[in-house]
């Protein structure tokens, strides 16, 4: 297609796999891949006995952030996960379980929902393993919320401060509450503002984010290539500099005598004399402050693929962090000092992976018959919802585009793919309940991000709201599509009128509740729940959003639709088309 940006990739379905090819054997010194998935790139030369694990990540197209920084005195591994999409949890425990030293693991990343829900899963199972993990959350990013709110900010390129101290705090000996100490306190101190003057292109649509005509900038933008929080007409070098250091120097309070490190970072396709430009205004503001720079870095650091655009990002030191930003590192994409060699035998043995149990399946006879949607007829609504998001995959991504990182369509596409390969694994007449789990582990495994975690748990609840039915009748029916909001709204923590995708599920399980109780067949219940979910996501273009992928942008999202919502009102109607007919 001519409109299609070219893009030096093979297969796009191989990308990621291609990606960790190319990397570890780019940086066989300090890199290998580990792990049943092999999303887990770790350090050669780790764990050490007696540390705590360091893992970082987050999503592909960000590099050399999240892998670039294993090695040697920072992290011992990163998962990958898709293009700015969270790896999965069981991505996640792979390197999780290839850090873990003995004295625990702490995970880091930034403070995006998907990352959030999937990491905490991954801690969840190592837990379960006997392994001590912890989670934390960078929010360095000024723009995303306000001061009074700043636990709700994202993770940018402060990441790299945060990253840096608790790897070197590790590296010191630390124990793990001693570890999470040093990322608060690097977090605390640590403010970063950005810019784009171009919007990223997906390697997999081939097509911008979002339109940014020449001759304008967004102010604010995350690192999923989401528009910024403001759309302003393009400044110069020295008055981008002013407008981003602004809002960091108050929040600091930077004062004369305070010394700081520096980031200047490129997002991808910002040329090093742009960066240069912009470190020379910071120096300049820090020096007016009397502030004196410790450290600085300009380059690419942590990317948003082939984004316009930079950011800038300060750590207001003390003697701690200064010691710890200073301890020697030896990583792919930072070195800091001379490091020692590594001592002979260097590295724990790894204790026996404890393998997750099966799930329990049902007994065909021992179910309650008697409803329209038998096994065959719910796996045959499971494989049309699938084509349907198949169908729709560009429109929900262009829809995703306008409020946050243009990829939900691709998301989805790619988890509905895992579950028509689960449901073929599996016999003909197999429990709904049993679909139900099937569908959610493929989910979970295939996605990562925040559509990961919120179907899996919808399917699980889902399934387990009909567990003691073979076939559905209206009431069963009904009660599974309760359980899927349910599901949902319980992962997720959204409620009606967030604008999020619950504002779909919500009112279609009151609709099929309502059909169910006014003596309507299944067809009836399947229909009312379409016709309410496609009018709940037409809602959240009027809301303003309270969760979700378009929180960060306020008012700018009033006027487009949540994709999420949008993708679940197109599985409903496509469920409903292909399910009993009314009667």
């Amino acid at each position: 297609m001519t409109d299609r940006h070219r893009k030096l990739i093979n297969d796009p379905d191989a990308l990621i796999a291609e990606l960790i090819e190319g990397m570890v054997s780019a940086h066989p010194r300090h890199l290998r891949a580990e792990g049943e998935t092999g999303r887990a790139i770790v350090a050669v030369d780790g764990p050490r006995e007696g540390k705590v694990g360091i893992v970082v990540g987050g999503g592909s197209g960000h590099e050399p952030a999240f892998a670039g920084y294993v090695g040697r005195g920072l992290a011992d591994a990163a998962p990958l996960g898709n293009i700015f999409a969270s790896p999965s949890p069981s991505q996640i425990f792979d390197a999780g379980w290839a850090a873990e030293g003995g004295a625990g693991v702490l995970f880091l990343f930034g403070n995006y929902t998907g990352d959030v829900m999937n990491f905490a899963m991954a801690a969840e199972r190592l837990e379960r393993a006997e392994v001590a993990a912890q989670c934390f959350a960078v929010t360095d990013d000024i723009a995303s919320a306000p001061a009074a709110r700043r636990e709700e900010r994202r993770g940018i390129a402060g990441d790299f401060f945060v990253f840096k101290v608790a790897g070197a705090a590790a590296d010191l000996g630390g124990s793990l509450e001693e570890v999470i100490a040093a990322a608060t306190r690097a977090n605390d101190a640590t403010r970063s503002m950005g810019v784009a003057l171009s919007a990223c292109v997906l390697p997999q649509t081939g097509r911008p984010n979002f339109q940014l005509p020449v001759g304008e900038m967004e102010v604010g933008m995350g690192i999923h290539g989401e528009p910024g929080v403001e759309r302003l007409p393009a400044e110069s070098a020295d008055a981008v500099a002013d407008r981003l250091l602004a809002p960091i120097v108050e929040e600091l309070a930077l004062t004369r005598g305070d010394r700081v490190a520096v980031l200047v970072n490129g997002l991808g396709s910002t040329s090093m004399l742009e960066l240069y430009l912009l470190h020379r205004r910071t120096a300049q503001v820090l020096e007016a402050q009397g502030c004196t720079i410790h450290r600085s870095w300009v380059g690419e650091y942590c990317t948003s693929l082939d984004m316009g655009g930079a950011s800038v990002t300060v750590m207001k030191l003390d003697p701690l962090l200064e010691r710890w930003l200073d301890h020697p590192c030896d990583t792919p994409a930072l070195q800091v000092g001379q490091i020692a060699p590594a001592p002979a035998g260097n590295g724990r043995a790894k204790r026996a992976r404890r393998a997750d149990g099966p799930r329990a399946t049902h007994d065909l006879s021992a179910l309650r018959t008697g409803g329209a949607v038998g096994p065959d007829a719910f796996r045959a609504m499971l494989e049309a919802g699938a084509e349907a998001i198949f169908a729709e995959a560009d429109r929900l991504s262009a829809l995703d585009g306008e409020v946050g990182d243009g990829d939900h369509g691709l998301t989805m596409e790619m988890g509905w793919k895992a579950v028509l390969g689960a449901l073929e694994a599996l016999p003909p007449k197999t429990p709904i309940s049993d679909l139900c789990d099937a569908v959610a582990d493929a989910f979970l495994e295939a996605v990562g991000a925040s559509a990961g975690p919120l179907y899996a748990s919808g399917f699980a609840a889902a399934g387990s709201a009909v567990a003691d039915r073979r076939d559905l009748d209206p009431a069963a029916l009904a009660r599974w599509i309760r359980g899927m909001a349910e599901g949902i709204g319980a992962r997720g923590g959204a409620g009606r009128g967030d604008k999020t995708m619950l504002d779909a599920w919500l009112p279609a399980a009151d609709a099929a509740e309502a059909a169910a109780n006014a003596g309507g067949d299944e067809g009836a219940c399947l229909a009312a729940a379409a016709e309410a979910a496609t009018r709940g996501a037409a809602d959240t273009a009027g809301m303003i959003a309270a969760r979700g992928r378009s929180k960060k942008l306020g008012k700018r999202a009033v006027g487009h639709v949540d994709p999420g919502a949008e993708s679940a009102a197109v599985l409903l109607k496509a469920w409903a088309a292909a399910g009993p007919v009314a009667s």
